[in-house]
């Protein structure tokens, strides 16, 4: 069998191994690749009709490395017939025969076809130089994509390596003694406070791992999530990683409207144990737990609330830290609530350009309308209340109501089809006593009129 030759070939092999962390079959496999576009290059130059080369004609064809004596064979798998139409794809009996007297119609026999040493061409080997970088770029997204898929939601050590635009590029690891790859921190996903100097180090939340020929890094990282929160308290807090205490919800505003606003994050945290206070054991003694979480967020805000499945003691904690005299759930349907707050707690309740009261409704769920207790109208809101409460009752009535009618509706149509099935049934058994032979199962499988 023929071969073109490849002087180094081990040697670049092992060295694109080592440049790109890639395995060694990994770099075969593109290689393999890019040899084969190298060679339908070399066809197509030397044919003049190259039109007729369809994107699936030299699907037949692969490339075979001959590591050990450096060199590639290309090799093509015929169809045997009677009458050859197409030499690349197919072969004549008789010439087979030659040599395999037991071969038929129909089989398949593989066939070296490489190229003269000479005429594989100068083109042919850009064309293959071209397709090389191209399909170690696409292994080495694939390998990625494989390594980090399941690490997507999870907090890693990131590295700042430079600057591109506004984004951060990072350096990452999935774990001890894997090579780093490249992500992206977007500058939406930057805290204000940090800073971003060549080789700092950062805890970043993976958001995201693209998928195919995305140019640069394919990893998102983010500093603002609030996953990012969860995994620092979960790893500070004992009492989370044992599940003794749960974090409930998070609402985060790493990047406020203003700058005059820093960052802020609520944290809603529970217990099943009577003897454990979750609050307590996220900030620790003497804030120390929670101090650690703060340091690393570079400073930003952090209100550590208690849950609760009652909404009004919910939405009071999670105003903290304002003190509230009461919370009325002015329409739980539509999750509304007023709080009354002390004339001097109005400031901190709503917060600066009204941050606290924005991440309490985000934690909670619910529409919060801060009021001033000692100019709240009790009765004129009790009537406003119960003007909606008696709203929904009577829309719930006529909701019932409507379904009712179309129950009503229902079974009386069902009691109609039920008499037309009965005179069916009472036809045919009146006509198989005059010997006409229908058969009862054959007329019930017909279909309703």
């Amino acid at each position: 069998m023929s071969m073109v030759t490849l002087p180094g070939l081990q040697e670049m092999i092992d060295s694109i191994s080592r440049e790109r962390n890639l395995p060694k079959h990994a770099v075969q496999a593109a290689l393999r690749e890019a040899l084969l576009k190298g060679y339908e290059r070399y066809r197509r130059t030397h044919r003049p009709d190259a039109t007729s080369f369809d994107e699936e004609y030299f699907n037949n064809f692969e490339v075979e490395l001959d590591v050990e004596d450096e060199g590639f064979r290309v090799l093509a798998t015929k169809t045997i017939v009677e009458a050859v139409s197409n030499p690349d794809h197919q072969i004549a009996l008789e010439e087979v025969q030659e040599v395999a007297a037991e071969a038929q119609l129909g089989d398949t026999v593989v066939l070296d076809v490489t190229p003269d040493q000479g005429d594989f061409g100068r083109m042919a080997a850009i064309q293959t130089k071209q397709v090389l970088a191209q399909k170690l770029r696409d292994q080495q997204r694939k390998l990625v994509q494989e390594e980090f898929q399941e690490l997507e939601g999870t907090v890693l050590q990131a590295r700042v390596l430079r600057f591109e635009r506004q984004s951060v590029i990072m350096a990452v690891s999935s774990g001890f003694g894997q090579p780093e790859v490249e992500a992206e921190l977007p500058k939406r996903d930057q805290l204000p406070n940090d800073n971003y100097r060549a080789n700092a180090t950062f805890r970043v939340f993976l958001k995201k791992v693209l998928e195919g020929s995305h140019r640069g890094p394919q990893l998102l990282v983010s500093r603002t999530d609030a996953g990012l929160v969860v995994d620092l308290f979960a790893t500070e807090v004992p009492e989370i990683e044992d599940e003794i205490v749960r974090i409930v919800a998070v609402a985060r505003e790493a990047n406020p409207p203003s700058r005059s606003v820093g960052p802020r994050t609520k944290i809603a945290v529970d217990t099943l144990e009577r003897d454990v206070d979750p609050v307590g054991a996220c900030i620790g003694a003497r804030g120390s737990r929670i101090q650690v979480v703060v340091n690393e967020l570079r400073g930003e805000k952090i209100d550590v609330i208690r849950w609760s499945p009652d909404p009004a003691t919910y939405i009071a904690n999670a105003l903290s830290p304002a003190r509230v005299d009461e919370v009325r759930l002015v329409n739980p349907d539509e999750r509304q609530a007023h709080v009354l707050v002390p004339d001097d707690q109005l400031s901190l309740a709503i917060g600066k350009e009204g941050q606290n009261v924005r991440l309490a409704a985000r934690l909670t769920g619910w529409k919060i309308d801060i009021k001033d207790s000692a100019k709240y109208d009790y009765e004129a809101e009790t009537r406003k209340m119960e003007a909606l409460a008696e709203e929904r009752r009577l829309a719930r009535e006529a909701a019932q109501a409507e379904e009712d009618e179309f129950l009503d509706e229902m079974e009386e149509l069902d009691e109609e089809l039920d008499e037309e099935l009965d005179e069916e049934l009472d036809e045919l058994e009146e006509r198989d006593s005059d010997g006409f032979g229908i058969e009862l199962g054959e007329a019930l499988q017909r279909p309703n009129p």
